[in-house]
């Protein structure tokens, strides 16, 4: 076993894991956070996603020893207070949801697309998140859920 320190979601967190502990792993079952999903354990579907010192990475394909010392975010970490984050916002308004499933890691991949490109076209935004996964909606409420916290779509 060996101890881990994180800065999750803003908090100082010290766990106890075996080596072999995947991040994800670490953030829903020992933080509590079940925001973050596992959808495929391949890193394929992008459920997973958070963002790690800034940068959104799949928390399924990477063990918890990887993120020592590093910040962590989760879709929980996003919002201030009741609040919505911007994209959580857009997500809403423009129904770029159904199930909700991999709602999270969309929203997580999308900041992080709008970090790169903060005015994407429809192209860039398709390509943004490409490594994620919605079996329900067809993808063109979420482009222009990201459209929208861009600021490119009238309320």
């Amino acid at each position: 076993m060996t101890t881990i320190a994180l800065k999750v979601n803003g908090h100082d967190k010290a766990v106890t894991v075996d080596p072999r502990t995947l991040l994800v792993q670490v953030i829903r079952d020992h933080l509590g956070l079940t925001g973050t999903h596992v959808g495929c354990d391949t890193a394929q579907c992008g459920c997973c996603t958070v963002h790690l010192d800034g940068r959104a990475v799949k928390s399924c394909s990477m063990l918890a020893l990887q993120a020592q010392g590093g910040e962590v975010t989760t879709i929980e970490g996003i919002s201030s207070g009741e609040a919505l984050h911007p994209m959580q916002q857009a997500f809403r308004e423009c129904h770029g949801l159904q199930c909700g499933y991999c709602t999270p890691g969309m929203v997580m991949s999308a900041i992080q697309l709008l970090k790169h490109h903060p005015k994407p076209t429809e192209e860039q935004v398709r390509e943004g998140l490409e490594g994620n996964i919605c079996r329900c909606t067809g993808y063109e409420n979420i482009v222009r859920s990201v459209q929208r916290a861009a600021g490119q779509l009238p309320d």
